[in-house]
């Protein structure tokens, strides 16, 4: 089993940044892939941004240029740095992981979100 715990998340004021952090724990042989999804209240949950174990990224075209995906393979952590923070920024952001465990079966797993709130 493999656990994912995000921190960072709180309430900041628009042009703001904020650091989320998700960190994965137990039967990891592998990190395939890591990033972040968020759902605001009454839509459904979009991809944020995405790392690959090769190195490449993905995000999502209302993110891009403001927000980056970074990680420490050697913790099994992922981190979004998210700055000019915008009130459409708000929802709760979930982290996501593709995961091969050490029976060698691969599956994703989620985090149980973080709340982030941007302020006008």
């Amino acid at each position: 089993q493999v656990q994912l715990v995000e921190s960072g998340g709180g309430l900041v004021q628009a042009g703001g940044s904020l650091r989320l952090s998700c960190a994965a724990s137990g039967s990891i042989f592998r990190i395939n892939a890591m990033g972040w999804y968020r759902q605001a209240p009454g839509k459904q949950r979009e991809l944020v941004a995405f790392k690959s174990v090769g190195g490449s990224t993905n995000y999502a075209d209302s993110v891009k240029g403001r927000f980056t995906i970074s990680g420490d393979s050697a913790k099994n952590t992922v981190y979004l740095q998210m700055n000019s923070l915008k009130p459409e920024d708000t929802a709760v952001y979930y982290c996501n992981a593709d995961v091969t465990s050490t029976s060698r079966s691969t599956v994703g797993y989620w985090g149980r979100g973080a709340q982030v709130t941007v302020s006008s």
